[in-house]
């Protein structure tokens, strides 16, 4: 058996890391940047721990962009580099000096907040540059150095004149990639990357004008300043005791600046067992039209842009928050531009389900009127955190809301007993009787109230699915809309009301409704009602209708069903005066035309009169009027 060790030559890999490591060419100045970050980082460790006696002065990254000259340069005043560790940090591959820094620092002091693990960042240059120069001169008394590569395994090493502590790393541009010449492509980018990097990022200059003496004497002055791109010591990496509400609500607008309406409240993530997670999330004031490609949660890596595609890390129904996480442990590829799945991602999407959860609870408790105002604008993502978590529906029971026609709030269960009473079905399960639309459902509604029923109004887009869900955790209730069924139908009467027509007239009834209503779409049934119900009324079975409703809620995605047909019950109250009088009408042609106005009156009442069936009705109205 032969055994040996795989080689891997410059030759081969440099082009794949130059192509094929980042998905996007933008990520360069990321890369760069956050390597400059960490040469400061590395000279605050060493001082902290008097490895370096000299004086630290303020750390600052600076970005400048240079058109004439066709090159990007990114400098910083950190821990340098000599001779020798340029060779192992830059001439091999996958060599990571910030690995290394780590491993042999991190355990004297607190955490070194350094970025880089790979040993590949710095390669991302090009990407976009033809030629690659460094200017080092380390913190140690070395000689400065100058390296330089054109992208090929080829390079020049030597020693020059350097007389201030640092790295600078200049980019030649290539010419494909002249958009990366230009201003504000490079400061979009940097507020987009480095926004909240620990180290100051300058990018250029900008004026700024400040009043100078006073009433007459007052002037106003000109001032040219540095400008600082980031906040290096942004609300998330604070501890909760030190802000306040304000403080919260100014980061939001600093994270969204096009949002201009503060959040309903926010949770502050601070966790360092058994994983490292930091962040802000903030619960949004919901509009009907929810776009989940705004403002959306960011993923940081030690203050470090990733991404904001956070599926995995957060739970789906969070994913509608807005604010952000931080957090060492996440696992990065290694072009840290997404997620990979462990252990650690599921560990701590479980504890941002639970700690949102414990926030609303402790809501519900401190301040329920408070919360109940809130209900509205955050309902939708608790109810779909109830369908899509099973433990956050398990603890989601203590404070969900439901509320009624009256507007008053409950949970489920102070609401079962407040009707357990008087809504039973045939089965003996409680009937929970809703509405998803006042306005067109007032009828119902009203019908109902008039019996004492109660009636929930619950009208978010994914109420079919929620009503199932707890059906199935509940086996002792159902839920039917107030237009489902009759309502003498749906909940056990002591007194059972007979019919006052006879089973002939039912069926010639029946059979002239049939030749005005088109049978594919409505059933004609008969019911022995209380006289004060509508003499005709439209109901749909409750589960024909869920399963439409889910499937247009689903769009064809975890909850599409497929095309259900739309089937609707004619239900004929047999104990309603009017019907009486249709069926003594001696004229059939009388009597067609009073069974075609009822039914007519019935479609409207349900929005189901449209077209130019709704135009005729209207017309044949008005002339009945002139008469």
């Amino acid at each position: 058996m032969a055994k040996g060790k795989i080689k891997v030559t410059s030759e081969n890999i440099f082009p794949i890391i130059k192509k094929f490591l980042y998905s996007d060419q933008e990520i360069f100045l990321r890369e760069l940047v956050s390597n400059a970050v960490d040469a400061s980082n590395k000279l605050k460790k060493l001082s902290s721990i008097g490895e370096y006696k000299g004086e630290v002065g303020e750390l600052l990254v600076e970005v400048k962009l240079d058109k004439k000259a066709r090159t990007i340069s990114i400098s910083d005043n950190g821990i340098g580099m000599t001779e020798d560790e340029v060779k192992n940090y830059i001439n091999q591959v996958a060599f990571s000096g910030a690995e290394e820094f780590v491993k042999k620092y991190d355990d004297k002091t607190n955490s070194t907040g350094i970025i880089g693990h790979f040993g590949l960042g710095f390669y991302s240059a090009f990407m976009v540059a033809e030629e690659v120069e460094i200017f080092s001169k380390s913190y140690k008394d070395s000689p400065a150095i100058n390296w330089k590569c054109d992208g090929s395994p080829n390079f020049s090493l030597k020693n020059i004149e350097k007389n201030e502590r640092g790295t600078d790393v200049v980019l030649h541009i290539s010419k494909d990639s002249d958009s990366f010449l230009d201003d504000k492509k490079l400061s979009d980018l940097l507020n987009k990357y480095c926004k909240f990097l620990p180290v100051k990022i300058k990018f250029g200059t900008k004026e700024l004008t400040e009043k100078e003496g006073e009433g007459k004497n007052e002037k106003e002055i000109k001032k040219t300043v540095d400008n600082i791109i980031n906040n290096t010591n942004p609300a998330w990496t604070k501890k909760p005791s030190g802000l306040k509400d304000e403080d919260y609500k100014s980061f939001h607008r600093e994270l969204y600046p096009m949002n201009f309406e503060d959040p309903l409240f926010h949770i502050h993530l601070n966790v360092d067992f058994p994983f490292n997670l930091t962040g802000i999330l903030y619960f949004p004031r919901l509009k009907q039209n929810i776009d989940l490609n705004k403002n959306k949660i960011q993923l940081y890596c030690n203050q470090v842009f990733v991404t904001d595609s956070v599926e995995g890390i957060v739970p789906e129904f969070l994913a509608m928050l807005q604010g952000v996480i931080d957090s060492p442990d996440i696992p990065l590829n290694v072009s840290r531009s997404y997620l990979q799945s462990d252990s650690n991602v599921k560990k701590i999407s479980g504890h941002i389900s639970k700690k949102v959860s414990d926030k609303l609870s402790d809501m519900f408790k401190s301040d329920r009127k408070s919360f109940e105002d809130k209900w509205e604008d955050m309902k939708v993502i608790i109810e779909y955190g109830m369908l899509t978590d099973p433990k956050f529906f398990e603890r989601s029971q203590k404070y969900a809301l439901y509320k009624n026609v009256n507007d008053e709030f409950f949970i489920l269960d102070d609401y079962l007993k407040k009707i357990n009473v008087n809504q039973k079905d045939k089965d003996g399960k409680t009937v929970i009787l809703y509405t998803n639309d006042r306005e067109n459902q007032h009828s119902f509604i009203q019908e109902a109230k008039n019996k004492s029923y109660d009636i929930l109004v619950l009208d978010s887009p994914i109420v079919s699915h929620l009503i199932q869900k707890l059906e199935s955790d509940k086996k002792d209730i159902s839920f039917a809309r107030v237009d489902a069924d009759s309502i003498d139908k749906l909940i056990k009467k002591d007194e059972v009301v007979p019919s006052v027509i006879s089973e002939k007239d039912e069926k010639s009834l029946k059979k002239s409704l049939e030749k005005i209503l088109n049978k594919d779409k409505y059933t004609v049934q008969f019911e022995s009602l209380s006289p004060d119900s509508s003499p005709f009324s439209i109901t749909r079975s409750e589960f024909m209708r869920r399963m439409q409703e889910m499937n247009a809620t689903g769009g064809g995605g975890m909850f599409g069903m497929g095309n259900m047909p739309e089937m609707y019950n004619m239900v004929v109250n047999g104990n309603h005066p009017l019907i009486s009088k249709i069926i003594s009408q001696k004229s059939s042609k009388k009597k067609s035309e009073m069974l075609k106005h009822a039914t007519d009156l019935a479609k409207l009442s349900q929005g189901l009169l449209k077209g130019e069936n709704l135009t005729m009705f209207i017309k044949e109205n008005y002339q009945k009027l002139e008469k």
